[in-house]
């Protein structure tokens, strides 16, 4: 039986002096189910991907489909068997040609119009009070402003109608006890003024919150040293004010500005729920014009033509606000 061979190894290579030549490394392939890397440009849009699609089945398929009603005869018939009629633009002349309709738009101008320069001069007020409390103090009133921030509209309105309830509020209490004895008893809801005071009070308690904290959050993003500068220099508060403080906050100024006004002007919840357009319609404004007719007439084609116009005249207001901002910052 004769033994199997044995293999030797081969015989090393002489040296002769030279490296010897590496071989390149095979790059391994990629396995066959492996998916391709994401490109950087790419994620910041797949970031936004779900709020773009949740506006816009919650905020564009309402608005266009409110459109939609407004060029068509939409009753209370259409809306149990369908089948409404195309109407085209009856509606909007209709609602056009309401004197009613246009008293509500002056009454909505002015109301958002008092409403914007209250939040944005207290607002504006407070935050730069912020700037020179100390710490603790500073804590506490923002914690004060984020929690009337956060209260429910519904729950801060009920609160207002306490206060200025007629026989049990505490503000009729506290007038007459200052002196004005007119207020015993006086009802403020009854009286289109008074009732407008109170939503005004109302919506600014509401609003400064917001203000306040954006606007204290830009200041301290502003280089300290300015303003030891200027006051070296003998600047006053005014001129400090006027000089860096505003130039500093315009952008953000002005975002907070044209929220407000898109805030203040669909306000709804609050009227509705203390006088309901009263009395007399002396809080009445677009949002709350439009509701009425859909509600009372159960003309739902009217309502739509008039919560579109309202849309168009807020755009429209605020197209001409950036104009002029953009105006004022060419300037500059």
């Amino acid at each position: 039986m004769t033994r199997p061979a044995t293999r030797t190894a081969p015989a090393a290579a002489p040296d002769t002096g030279t490296p010897a030549a590496a071989a390149a490394p095979a790059s391994p392939s990629a396995p066959a189910g492996r998916r391709r890397a994401v490109p950087g440009a790419l994620w910041p849009y797949l970031l936004i991907a779900p709020t773009v699609l949740g506006t816009a089945v919650l905020l564009a398929y309402p608005l266009a489909r409110s459109v939609l009603i407004s060029l068509q005869h939409y009753g209370m018939a259409e809306l149990i068997r369908g089948g409404a009629g195309f109407a085209g633009l009856e509606n909007y002349r209709e609602i056009l040609r309401d004197g009613e309709f246009w008293q509500v738009v002056r009454r909505t101008l002015w109301w958002t119009g008092i409403n914007v320069v209250l939040i944005m001069v207290i607002g504006t007020v407070v935050a730069l009070m912020l700037q020179r409390l100390r710490k603790r103090m500073r804590t506490l009133v923002l914690s004060g402003l984020v929690l009337a921030w956060a209260s429910p509209v519904i729950a801060t309105t009920t609160v207002f109608q306490w206060l200025f309830s007629s026989r049990l509020g505490v503000v009729n209490w506290l007038l007459v006890r200052l002196g004005f004895d007119s207020f015993q008893d006086y009802s403020w809801l009854a009286h289109g003024p008074a009732a407008f005071t109170v939503l005004v009070l109302l919506v600014v308690w509401q609003s400064v919150p917001f203000v306040a904290i954006t606007l204290h959050s830009a200041l301290t993003t502003v280089p300290t040293e300015l303003f030891e500068s200027a006051r070296i220099d003998g600047a006053g508060n005014w001129q400090i004010f006027r000089s860096i403080t505003l130039p500093v906050l315009r952008p953000v100024f002005g975002l907070v500005l044209s929220l407000e006004v898109i805030w203040v002007f669909r306000c709804f919840a609050q009227i509705w729920a203390v006088t309901k357009g009263g009395p007399g319609g002396a809080t009445t404004t677009l949002p709350v014009y439009s509701y009425q007719v859909a509600r009372s007439l159960h003309r739902y084609d009217l309502g739509a033509a008039a919560a579109t116009l309202t849309v168009l005249i807020l755009i429209a207001v605020l197209i001409l606000y950036f104009r002029q901002m953009f105006r004022q910052e060419a300037e500059l």
